[in-house]
C-alpha cells in the first residue's frame, strides 16, 4: 500500500470522525452555519495541501481546532482590512474611486501585506513600522526602543528579507 493511499485514508478517517464536531465548534464561534461549513472545508483542504502525517495524531480535535482557528483569525483579519478599506473609500470623491476589479486587487494586496507583516515577530514589525510608516531613522528607532542601532539594522534586514521573499521568491 503506497504512502499516498495511506495519507488519503488518514484524511478520510479524520474527516469522517471529526468533521461534524469541527463544524459545530466553528458554528459556535461564527454563529453562521454556512460560514462554519466553509471554514471546516478549508481546514481539511489545508490538511490535504500540507501532506502532514496524520496516523500518529494523539489529539485530532486539538489539531483541527488549531488549523481552523488560524483560518478564522485570517478571515477576521481580512474582514477588518476590507472594512477599513471601504471606510477609506467612503471619504474619497467618486471621481477617484477605484473600479470593483481594482478594489478586489487592492484588498488582495492588503491581505498579502498583512499576512507578511504578521509573520514577523512583534519587535521586528514595530521597528519596520517605525521606519517605513513613521519615517524614523535607525538611530531614532534605537533611542525610542532602547536598542542599539545594530539591533535595529538586523531587525530591518529580517523585515526586508521577508518582503523580498514574498515578492520575488513566490514567482
Amino acid at each position: 500500500m503506497s504512502s499516498q493511499r495511506t495519507f488519503e485514508q488518514d484524511v478520510e478517517r479524520l474527516y469522517l470522525d471529526h468533521h461534524g464536531w469541527l463544524k459545530g465548534w466553528l458554528r459556535k464561534r461564527l454563529g453562521e452555519a454556512s460560514d462554519a461549513d466553509d471554514l471546516a472545508q478549508d481546514t481539511f483542504m489545508r490538511i490535504l495541501k500540507s501532506r502532514r502525517t496524520l496516523h500518529d495524531l494523539r489529539q485530532p480535535m486539538a489539531f483541527l481546532a488549531t488549523i481552523a482557528n488560524s483560518l478564522l483569525v485570517n478571515r477576521w483579519r481580512r474582514q477588518a482590512l476590507e472594512r477599513a478599506y471601504i471606510e477609506a473609500l467612503a471619504t474619497m470623491p467618486e471621481a477617484v474611486e477605484p473600479s470593483p476589479e481594482e478594489r478586489l486587487l487592492l484588498i488582495e494586496a492588503l491581505v498579502e501585506i498583512d499576512t507578511l507583516l504578521h509573520g514577523l515577530s512583534p519587535r521586528i514589525r514595530q521597528i519596520f513600522f517605525l521606519s517605513q510608516l513613521d519615517g524614523l531613522t535607525y538611530p531614532q528607532i534605537a533611542g525610542q526602543l532602547g536598542l542599539s542601532v545594530d539591533q535595529v539594522q538586523k531587525a530591518m534586514r529580517k523585515a526586508f528579507t521577508a518582503c523580498y521573499a514574498a515578492r520575488f521568491e513566490a514567482l
